[in-house]
């Protein structure tokens, strides 16, 4: 499990990401990447990194569920997860 401080600073970033995509989208489209340079580097959504929303782990992420799979795996098997189960054939 990723340390507390990690998993704020990512949130962080994706509250900047979301608090700026509109500025940036319009100061793109205009070409003015002097502007642009001078927004915050956290509102880059290229800074943002997959992690899982449950246990903050980088590794192993599932991005159509948006968790890792440690934590995929236990929540399927526990059925948790509506139209996943175990594979038997």
């Amino acid at each position: 499990m990723a340390r507390e401080s990690i998993k704020a600073r990512q949130r962080k970033r994706e509250k900047m990401v979301a608090k700026f995509a509109e500025k940036r989208a319009a100061l793109k489209a205009a070409g003015d990447y002097a502007a642009l340079d001078l927004l915050p580097k956290n509102s880059s959504p290229v800074r943002l990194k997959n992690r899982c929303q449950l246990t903050g782990r980088p590794r192993g992420y599932l991005r159509y569920f948006g968790m890792c799979r440690n934590i995929f795996r236990d929540m399927a098997l526990d059925g948790k997860i509506p139209g996943v189960r175990k594979a038997s054939w």
